[in-house]
């Protein structure tokens, strides 16, 4: 009786099972490579916003500290917007004719609000509270970067549950005295590990890396 499949049917089929164990590796690997690209995490993307905003300019120029405008950073979980009174405590006075500052002063006006559109974007499953980071001594720029050599804010990093469990488990290069926190170009002392180890215990930061740190 002959056989039912030819002789070179085995190999095809070996064939067939070689390439479809590497196309499960390579695919694997490629959404790997994907899930922590920027183009899935969003870093360095531009964020168009209503006004030009360039943080060069009212940062490094003008050394405006972050929590003129950030006010809530140190009391809640959100650092929130700035009010348009708050622009206006300066534009009021100076620009105040400037067309590129119309929009904020017609809002202004008309008692609206401006729709500034995020930058940092978490999702809703997972909690972050700022003043926590602040009062634990880690700086603004750990997070969002040096914020004040951009003309337009994009984000810098990742913000995946890995790089943030990165910095819970191992927090000290992140920390820095709290009277640096805003201070973007601040560099630690040449032992930075000592700093990092004493601020830790100055501060009673703890390495939380339970589910429910983040998810509640």
């Amino acid at each position: 009786m002959s056989a039912l499949f030819p002789p070179w049917t085995n190999t095809v089929s070996r064939f067939s099972l070689v390439c479809l164990a590497l196309g499960g590796v390579v695919g694997a690997v490629l959404l790997v490579l994907w899930v922590e690209s920027p183009y899935f995490t969003g870093q360095h993307g531009p964020i168009e916003q209503p006004v030009q905003f360039d943080h060069r300019h009212h940062v490094a120029d003008d050394g405006i500290d972050c929590r003129y405008c950030h006010s809530t950073v140190e009391t809640a979980a959100s650092a929130g917007f700035p009010a348009l009174s708050v622009c206006m405590n300066c534009h009021g006075q100076i620009w105040n004719k400037s067309p590129m500052l119309e929009q904020v002063r017609a809002a202004y006006f008309s008692d609206r609000a401006i729709p500034w559109n995020r930058v940092h974007r978490l999702p809703d499953f997972v909690y972050f509270n700022h003043s926590i980071h602040v009062a634990k001594g880690v700086g603004c720029v750990s997070c969002h970067g040096r914020v004040d050599q951009m003309a337009q804010v994009t984000q810098v990093a990742p913000l995946t549950m890995g790089w943030c469990l990165g910095c819970h488990r191992a927090p000290e290069p992140n920390l820095r005295p709290r009277e640096e926190i805003t201070h973007l170009g601040w560099r630690p002392p040449t032992d930075s590990g000592a700093l990092g180890h004493a601020l830790v215990a100055q501060y009673d930061v703890h390495t939380r890396v339970s589910c429910s740190t983040c998810h509640r």
